[in-house]
């Protein structure tokens, strides 16, 4: 069977700080990216994988690079309008955040990719509540990334306060819940009013226990992604295909989950 693909989860960066990017990337996370992180390399395994649709994102690790970030995205889903898109960003400390919010809105960008702890913010921090009532406002999802070894700002009870806070948000919990705290994932996620990406997770936990995530959080909640340039459809595709799933469930996944969500 052919399956379409919408990969949910890629970032790509400029030319001229990709394999820096792509650098920081490795020595944080300790993980051998697969790509220096150029746009073009990106499109270029996508199109030999057959992929449908890619969602792009970045990251301001500072409030001063808010707009250029998202003018980047913007500029780069419109010369790609079939095949690329766009999340834009904000950040905790970014003043006139209701402006930019709009501004992502009317450029086309389809939701907002939050990191905290390249952010250096709590997810639950009472100086996002007014930005996130501001997005859920906007009918933008969010994309949080989940989890880490040793700092809390992104662990999943944290975002289970912000779920339960704002029930009408559209949210995906990065990595299944939470890269390398999946078991808190179970526990303060799994079964709730969000949904997960399965970039940076499949390939690194049993299958047993990834089964055992999408099935008590359930198959319409999942969604396929790579995250580039640390992983990439090869390597991704092979893990996600040895998870016991039959064809309606893998097609939900690889496609037709994200394509409800983003309205494509």
């Amino acid at each position: 069977m052919d399956y379409k693909i919408l990969d949910f989860h890629t970032h790509a960066f400029p030319d001229k700080i990709a394999e820096k990017a792509t650098e920081n990337l490795k020595t944080y996370y300790k993980i051998e990216p697969v790509s220096k992180g150029y746009y073009d390399d990106l499109l270029n395994r996508a199109a030999a994988a057959n992929v449908s649709r890619i969602v792009v994102h970045s990251t301001a690790t500072k409030p001063s690079q808010v707009v250029n970030v998202n003018t980047y995205i913007s500029d780069l889903v419109d010369a790609y309008p079939d095949l690329l898109i766009g999340f834009g960003t904000i950040h905790p400390l970014f003043e006139d955040y209701k402006a930019e919010l709009a501004r992502i809105k009317a450029s086309g960008l389809k939701g907002i990719k939050l990191h905290s702890d390249f952010q250096i913010f709590d997810i639950d921090t009472p100086k996002m509540m007014p930005i996130y009532a501001e997005i859920v406002r906007l009918g933008l999802p969010i994309l949080f990334h989940m989890g880490d070894r040793t700092l809390d700002h992104s662990s999943p009870h944290r975002l289970a306060n912000v779920i339960s806070e704002f029930p009408d948000m559209v949210a995906i919990g990065a990595h299944l819940g939470g890269v390398f705290r999946w078991e808190d994932s179970l526990k303060h996620l799994v079964g709730k009013n969000l949904y997960f990406d399965t970039s940076s997770a499949i390939s690194m936990i049993t299958p047993s226990l990834a089964m055992e995530i999408i099935e008590r959080h359930g198959v319409d909640k999942i969604l396929f992604g790579t995250d580039f340039p640390l992983s990439d459809y090869e390597s991704e595709l092979k893990y996600f295909f040895d998870l016991p799933l039959n064809d309606t469930q893998r097609a939900d996944i690889l496609y037709n989950n994200a394509a409800d969500l983003l309205h494509i």
